[in-house]
């Protein structure tokens, strides 16, 4: 390995170590309560060193983000490989984004902050955030017409508005404010429950009314998509017995 082959590795691993040490600072607090000097200090750097690598917090958090986008979008991408109809693969994404939640709900957080009017929409980082999302989006576009071509999915859905629809709901359903969840939680439900049943909602409604082609949530197990039971009645209002 030549000398400037050697300085670009280290210069690498110095970027990923500032990122790392600033990772574990957003998670721990919000945004507003981590400074750059605490995150030069987490590394061992000078401030004026994490400046050359970041022109400020904004971009070294959108650094943070992408790391989180992009592990959505191997999950989105592994649900869009799968050897199963559109349907399925549509269900498949809307689970991966569940998981994701809880697999990983610090990376979530972050996200859905980033995309608040807090930061800039100059931040070079923010276009590339936007592409990664973007990418999802259009996995589950294509999971749609998939399933519009192979009789799954109803024909006079639009693809690109239906995945539309279908994003902001799972970004709406896992980014919820905890007053809903009270709310939610007040009628014997949890959280959990609440998302699941959306699956019930929402998967009958794009669903072709084809017999030939109907399918329902419990033919998906084989692709390792799980739904619970529904919830009973007497088990909802048992509060109110």
């Amino acid at each position: 390995m030549g000398v400037a082959d050697r300085r670009q590795r280290e210069k690498e691993q110095r970027k990923t170590g500032i990122i790392d040490a600033a990772e574990c600072l957003f998670f721990s607090r919000n945004y507003e309560e981590v400074s750059m000097e605490e995150i030069a200090r987490e590394v061992e750097l000078n401030k004026a060193t994490i400046y050359l690598y970041f022109e400020n917090k904004e971009a070294l958090y959108a650094a943070v983000v992408l790391r989180g986008v992009a592990i959505l979008k191997e999950k989105f991408s592994a649900c869009r490989e799968q050897k199963a109809q559109g349907i399925v693969k549509v269900a498949l994404m809307g689970q991966a984004y569940y998981r994701f939640s809880q697999e990983y709900p610090q990376y979530l957080r972050l996200i859905h902050f980033y995309g608040t009017e807090r930061f800039s929409k100059e931040n070079p980082c923010t276009a590339e955030i936007g592409k990664g999302y973007g990418t999802c989006r259009l996995l589950l576009q294509d999971a749609i017409r998939e399933g519009i071509d192979d009789g799954t999915i109803r024909a006079d859905l639009d693809p690109f508005l239906a995945s539309m629809y279908l994003m902001i709901s799972f970004m709406g359903i896992l980014s919820m404010e905890n007053k809903w969840k009270l709310v939610i939680e007040a009628e014997g439900f949890s959280s959990g429950q609440f998302t699941q049943e959306f699956f019930r909602f929402i998967l009958p409604a794009i669903s072709t009314h084809e017999k030939s082609h109907a399918m329902d949530a419990k033919d998906f197990a084989s692709f390792g998509f799980s739904l619970t039971g529904p919830v009973e009645p007497e088990k909802k209002n048992q509060k109110n017995a």
